[in-house]
């Protein structure tokens, strides 16, 4: 159907903001979450041991950095299995295309009929598809699997993504430890900061994933809490 003139009109004049970085907002959300929890827990529990300051910030300082490597490492895997299932399966599509190219046309015309297509206007369709192996081949990548083509820089940019998150998340909660010698009020000092960023951060990943922003910083926070108390309570019995 040909489109008029008023909605040529109304097309230029409307802009949809959609917000399409979703795989590295996944990444940074993944690092900075665990960044900021699992530095914060040690450097608790470790105060809770009565360490020193700088045996907390040492301590802190290599967790940061296997678990950014760890992380890191994770995501770079993740990402790449994904390309890995990709294009096993397009290598899959692509041969059921060649050998059993009937079975497949059939496939496309019961994909359209299920989004209201009549048999009328999806054979066109179909016949052209018969015709562009490629336009078939993504089209059943698309339609049929529900799987897009992988940037083949996503694994690295993954990888790079989460460790750099994570570190930054990390050098919250041991900052205090930086610049107070005690550790009891470097723990207290660490507490306020890291819980204040957790809500900014549970704020900013709700208004980022759709989630409710308000609800989504106290459930971040509350999390990080639970974990930092447990950790403490944990050294302090052991302690004991």
């Amino acid at each position: 159907m040909a489109t008029t003139e008023s909605e040529k009109s109304l097309l230029h004049h409307h802009k949809e903001k959609h917000f399409t970085a979703g795989e590295v907002v996944r990444d940074i959300i993944i690092g900075v979450s665990d960044g900021l929890t699992v530095p914060f827990a040690l450097a608790a529990g470790l105060s809770g041991a009565n360490a020193t300051s700088s045996i907390i910030l040492t301590a802190g300082i290599a967790e940061v950095a296997a678990g950014a490597i760890s992380m890191g490492l994770g995501g770079y895997l993740a990402a790449k299995s994904e390309a890995d299932h990709y294009f096993k399966e397009l290598k899959r599509e692509e041969e059921e295309i060649i050998t059993v190219p009937d079975t497949e046309a059939a496939e496309v015309a019961e994909i359209l009929a299920d989004y209201g297509v009549q048999p009328d206007e999806y054979r066109p369709v179909v016949n052209a598809l018969r015709k562009n192996p490629q336009a078939w081949l993504d089209f059943m990548m698309k339609f049929e699997l529900g799987l897009e083509k992988p940037d083949p820089r996503r694994a690295l940019q993954s990888a790079f993504t989460i460790a750099i998150s994570y570190i930054i998340g990390g050098l919250v909660p041991l900052s205090p430890y930086m610049f107070i010698k005690t550790a009891e009020n470097a723990l207290i000092t660490s507490i306020i900061v890291t819980l204040l960023a957790l809500l900014i951060f549970g704020y900013a990943k709700g208004h980022y994933t759709g989630n409710k922003p308000v609800k989504s910083a106290l459930q971040t926070a509350l999390i990080g809490a639970i974990a930092s108390a447990a950790a403490f309570g944990m050294a302090k019995a052991v302690q004991g």
